[in-house]
This record gives structure tokens, sequence and C-alpha cells, in this order.
């Protein structure tokens, strides 16, 4: 019976599962996905706990409800992964395999800048873990006058748009209480704009304009000086605040870097075409984990499990044709007012105005606010869960990548 691992079960180690148990005969291949944890968190309506649309338990289910028939879920801690014995390491056992999928995703970090601790969860605030979300729905409710400031400490981080969707939702939310004239909100962060692509930064560093939300851009930060409420630069510039709302570090698991086979930041070096390790033979990775040059988001996961399924498929029968991942992201970005904007683009191809899934027809509009594209955010939970997960495509997807062809091309000429 030959084996293949694949160590956790977020979105791109569930997804994946399903896929290659459709993929792979049960009387040759052991599938086992081991993960330290029961529950699946739906990541990105933890935006949405600070201002009351979504609550904690709104964005949890069993990850058992996912994992497939035929695919054995382990709940355990890995502690070491050993890729020139081919075996797992874990608190409760060693799991041998003859293919593994890194899919461990990443994790904040604070204690990697000074000071950012201090005062945490006190006029400190993340929102980008339950428990920090949870914490600020509080904060923000009872916030009546004062600096908000929005700071992203480095990239990479999951999901880019966040803190954009955060700056805007905090607008909505501090008009819908009557207070927003009393708040200034400014998005500090170490890109050179609001986003990372020129267009769609144009565009969307305009919107903030037009909410009166200030940006300062190329902060490099250096510290917190939880006692001054002030935030330093490493070329020594300060912003003060009085509610400070972070996104820390980003990293890969600590295993992994223990393991010695990441990178410093627990990032696993991947071949940005096929999704294999580069430095490890018979392993990929998929999500969060990997360092290609695209978004740390749930839908490059979903878009990269299907070129992993192929990929394992080639390998396993011997082919060695491989398909190409292009890069391909596709994200709402919610602007408040029951209005959002959209994003779909590639490592080549940058986001663009346009209309989405149907060139010329849409119905959602590509780096344009509409309420269409807002209720399609809002029902994305219902399509993760019930079709994502679970291995179905989804009904706009041209299945384009697979053939290496760009996918992100649904924009109007």
């Amino acid at each position: 019976m030959k084996k293949l691992l694949i160590l956790g079960a977020g979105a791109g180690g569930t997804m994946l599962a399903t896929k290659m148990r459709k993929k792979l005969s049960e009387r040759e291949w052991e599938i086992t996905v081991i993960d330290r944890d029961l529950t699946h968190h739906y990541q990105p309506g933890w935006l949405f706990i600070p201002f009351g649309i979504d609550t904690p338990k709104g964005c949890e289910k069993p990850k058992k409800d996912f994992i497939p028939r035929g695919v054995n879920f382990v709940q355990d801690t890995i502690t070491n992964v050993d890729p020139e014995a081919k075996v797992v390491t874990c608190e409760g056992g060693k799991y041998s395999y003859d293919w593994v999928v890194i899919a461990t995703g990443c994790r904040i970090a604070p204690d990697e800048v000074e000071g950012l601790l201090d005062d945490w969860r006190g006029n400190i605030h993340d929102f980008y873990t339950p428990d920090g979300a949870a914490a600020l729905l509080p904060k923000l409710k009872n916030f009546k006058k004062g600096r908000l400031v929005h700071h992203i400490c480095e990239t990479p981080i999951k999901c880019p748009v966040a803190p954009l969707e955060f700056i805007y939702l905090a607008d909505w939310y501090f008009t819908k209480m009557g207070v927003r004239d009393n708040i200034e909100i400014e998005l500090v962060t170490p890109l050179t704009g609001a986003f990372t692509k020129p267009v769609a930064a144009k565009i969307l560093g305009e919107l903030c304009v037009q909410k009166n939300i200030k940006v300062t851009p190329n902060f490099v930060v250096d510290s917190v000086d939880a006692g001054n409420k002030t935030i330093a630069s490493v070329t020594g510039d300060e912003i003060d605040y009085d509610l400070l709302v972070t996104i820390p570090p980003n990293m890969g698991q600590q295993f992994l870097i223990d393991s010695d086979i990441a990178d410093p930041m627990g990032f696993m070096d991947t071949d940005k075409g096929t999704l294999k390790s580069k430095k490890y033979p018979n392993m990929y990775v998929i999500g969060d984990t990997t360092n290609v040059p695209t978004s740390k988001a749930g839908s490059v996961a979903h878009y990269e499990a299907d070129i992993i399924a192929e990929n394992l498929m080639s390998d396993i029968d011997g082919s060695e044709h491989y398909h190409h991942f292009d890069g391909h992201s596709t994200c709402f970005i919610v602007t408040g007012y029951e209005k959002a904007s959209l994003i779909d683009f590639s490592y080549d191809v940058e986001p663009l105005p346009g209309m989405f899934p149907f060139p010329g027809v849409g119905p959602c509009a590509l780096l344009g606010e509409s309420h269409i594209n807002y209720w399609g955010k809002l029902m994305f939970k219902w399509v993760y869960y019930s079709l994502m997960l679970k291995g179905h495509e989804l009904p706009f997807e041209p299945n384009m990548y697979l053939h290496g062809k760009d996918t992100s091309l649904m924009r109007k000429k």
C-alpha cells in the first residue's frame, strides 16, 4: 500500500485530499491528513466579526465534515518532517510516506515586532485570529473619538486586500454609529500605495480619498511604544494612535523551520509553476505555506489544488506531463455600505477594470463597487463550504489553467 500524506486540513489540504481520493484507488493508496485542530475556520469571515456582521461560531465547522470517505484524519501535532527518510514525526507517532503535501498555512507572529505585545488586546488589536476579531468587536463599539491606525507590519500577509476591507468597513461602521466625524482613520503600510499593482492601487487609493481615509505608504516598522501610543519606522518616523489595529508579521509553521526545510520565515521554496518543492523530491506545497509570488488567499489554494492533483497523478503515472499554475487569484473587496469590488489577476496580468465572470456581461464588476459584488462576497461562504471543500468545480471556472493558460482574463477587452 502506497501512502500520500497531507499535512494540514485547511482550505488547500482539504480540497486536495478530496480531489486525490477521487483519483487514487483505495486498494493501492492510503491517504492521511494530519492536523492539530479539529475545527475548520472560515478565515474570510474573521474580517466581519469586529463589525458585528459575522460571529466566531458562524466561521467554524468540524473539519471531519469535509474529510471525504476513504481518507484518514489524524489529530496530532507535527514536530518534524524528514524528507530524506520520508517520515513525518508527530507528538503521537511517526508516519511514513511516498508523497507528501505541505498545507500547513501561516500564522501571525506579533512577538517579531518590539513592543507590539506590550498592550495586546488593550489598545492594540488584530483581526487575523478568531479571538482577536472577537476582542476587537467591543473595542470598536466603544470607540467614539480619536485616531484609528490600521498597520501592516510587513509582507507577505494572508489576504492582501483585507487591510483595505477593514478600513472601508471602519468608515461605514463609524458613520452608521454617528461618530465618523470624530474619528481619523489611517492605513499605514510598507507598500508604495494602497495596493501592490499600479492600476488597482490607483483606483483603491482614490476610494480611500473619497472616504477621508489617509494612506501612509513606505512605512517599515521598527517598534511600537505602547506607553506613548506610537509606532516607529526603521527611518525614525513616528505615527501616533489611540487604537492600533495591526497585522503582525505572517510566518509559516515553526516545525518547518525546526526541520530545516523552510526559509527563516517558515515558507517553503516552491516552484511557482508546478508547485513542487524546489529542494525535496516527492513533496508538493499548497496555499499559504508556499513562497510563490501571488496572494495568500483561499482562492489561490483552490486553483492550486487542481494543479497539484494533476501533477501528482503525472508523477505517479510516470508521465512527467506537468501542468503549470499561472498565479491566478480572485478576491472580493468589501467597501462598505453593502458594496464590494472584485479583482482577478495572475503572475503576469494585473487587476484591471472589466466584468466577471463573463466579459462584457458580468454580472460582477472588476475594480468597480456594486451591491452584487457584496452579496457575492457574503454568498461565498456557502460556496466555500458546499462546493469548494467538497471538491466540486465552480460553474464559472473555465479550467484553462490546466493547460498552462492565464485564467485572469475574464474582463472586458
